[in-house]
């Protein structure tokens, strides 16, 4: 079958495989895959472009494009990640209909060091599957569509070069423009679809569209459409048995000849010829791809010849609400004037004491407050942005009924039953737009089981429990304490998953 259809394992809205590969047939699938070579080579099929990728090299293959991977000279080691689009669509809206290149020439070096060092972060937290690498893997992931968006996002062709979406600051508005009239020819291609139609959409002469067009893919209406369908056809070429004259139909095409004058222009053979040539070599229950899985130390050892320094960051270590807080740092450093929103007084009386170790020490920091909300606070004891090298990060966890409640006079006993039978879970990224480079990253985490266990030592009274059984207590309040590091490309994104009455203090150093 030629769509492939991904099932995402450990919870997680990731895959990841390291495989040496010998064939893997035509396919394609709605997920977005990010392909990096650690070592040999690999041919590439994607659309009608075929290429060879070397050691090094990273490939984005754009989801619902049909692709093929086959093993060029000899052994290779590929790292293939697959996103799910539709987890992370909540967090990206443009992320479905985004167009990522990684093969822009050299003016984009540093970005590319920033893509595979964050790649090899997430394969080694597969690898190691120490404490809590489902965060981190999930938090590195944002990180890498972050990078993916702010340096390798294209949404056209001019003079024969890709124009960057994100550094082309005076083409946004036409960038979002294309999107929208590409987007709907994809949708209708298989009918008459005219200029006409199109510029009423968008409240444009047709004169004005045509140019903007052309000037954009340096294609004409009439060639982009005609290679909109071409590109659909090529499922049904592979994936069906349809006779090409109803090929031709379904996509739109008034007649064969034009169709195959089109297909003939992009793919450099006829569509027969392209399906005697490649219909052998669809993804099928009778074809299935051919790869070794890599051994785990195979894979470190090309990790440590490419990328030392992230192995050697690794080599000592061992649904929900979802919500967003995205913080403009340069905004936010700007404007002197913040509403504290943060419930700070709630933590200062005597029921919260069990909890409110997070939100002493953030305050003992004494910092600039750059952010405040009802359940976040973002400090920094920076002046300006241009020496901005530290953040401070305080999350909280309750729902608005639990803190009403907390807001009254309650009782020790009354406080500890709700403790225990708050439950509720809340999945939180934090985006910190305007900031690159690499950074230490500390989190102090307090679980519901901390504060429960420190209420319940609070209500005993003293001597009524063995030394042992106070010794187990105790342990059992304290919080836990997370090294680990971030590589950010224009946003340093920070995810984060809390349950019950819990908070994460986090500390964020530039290395």
């Amino acid at each position: 079958m030629l769509k492939e259809r991904i099932f995402y394992t450990e919870g997680l809205p990731v895959n990841v495989l390291v495989a040496n590969i010998t064939d893997y047939p035509v396919h394609f699938h709605p997920d977005i895959e990010v392909a990096y070579v650690l070592s040999g080579n690999v041919t590439l099929k994607n659309g009608y472009c075929a290429s060879t990728l070397n050691k090094g090299d990273i490939h984005v293959v754009n989801n619902k494009n049909t692709h093929s991977f086959s093993r060029a000279h000899g052994d290779n080691m590929i790292l293939l990640l697959q996103l799910d689009v539709a987890y992370f669509s909540e967090y990206y809206e443009d992320l479905p209909n985004s167009f990522f290149v990684t093969e822009v020439g050299d003016d984009n070096a540093d970005s590319l060091d920033l893509l595979r060092g964050i790649l090899v972060r997430i394969v080694m937290e597969f690898l190691r599957k120490g404490h809590g690498f489902e965060s981190r893997i999930i938090e590195n992931t944002h990180n890498l569509i972050s990078c993916l968006m702010s340096n390798f996002r294209f949404f056209s062709i001019k003079d024969g070069k890709y124009i960057n979406e994100a550094k082309s600051k005076g083409n946004k508005s036409l960038a979002g423009r294309l999107h929208r009239i590409t987007d709907y020819m994809y949708e209708n291609f298989g009918r008459k679809l005219t200029l006409n139609e199109i510029a009423a959409r968008e409240n444009l002469s047709i004169f004005y569209l045509s140019h903007a067009i052309k000037d954009a893919t340096g294609m004409s209406f009439q060639d982009l459409l005609g290679f909109i369908r071409v590109e659909e056809s090529e499922k049904l070429l592979l994936g069906t048995n349809k006779k090409i004259g109803t090929i031709s139909d379904e996509c739109g095409f008034s007649a064969v000849r034009y169709y195959i004058k089109h297909f003939q222009k992009w793919y450099d053979l006829t569509p027969a010829a392209y399906r005697s040539k490649y219909a052998g070599k669809v993804s099928r229950p009778d074809s299935i791809a051919t790869f070794d899985k890599c051994a785990p130390a195979a894979i470190e050892e090309a990790v440590k010849k490419q990328l030392w320094g992230v192995y050697n960051s690794y080599s000592g270590e061992i649904k929900l609400e979802s919500s967003i807080i995205s913080l403009d740092l340069a905004e936010c450093m700007s404007d002197k004037r913040h509403r504290r929103l943060f419930p700070g007084e709630i933590f200062e009386t005597e029921i919260m004491k069990a909890a409110a170790r997070p939100f002493n020490l953030f305050k003992n920091l004494n910092e600039h407050i750059l952010y405040s909300s009802h359940m976040c606070m973002v400090s920094t004891s920076a002046s300006n942005l241009a020496d901005l090298f530290n953040l401070s990060i305080l999350v909280y966890n309750y729902s608005d009924s639990f803190y009403k409640n907390l807001a009254g006079t309650i009782g020790k006993e009354s406080f500890l039953d709700q403790l225990k039978t708050f439950d509720d879970e809340a999945e939180v990224l934090i985006k910190c737009i305007g900031i690159s480079g690499s950074f230490k990253v500390i989190r102090y985490k307090m679980t519901k089981q901390n504060v429960t266990s420190a209420c319940e030592d609070w209500l005993k009274v003293s001597g009524t429990l063995n030394k042992r059984q106070a010794l187990l207590n105790s342990w059992s309040t304290l919080p836990n304490i997370e090294a680990d590091e971030i590589t950010a490309s224009g946003t340093l994104n920070l995810w984060l998953k809390l349950r019950g009455l819990s908070a994460e203090l986090i500390l964020i150093d530039r290395k």
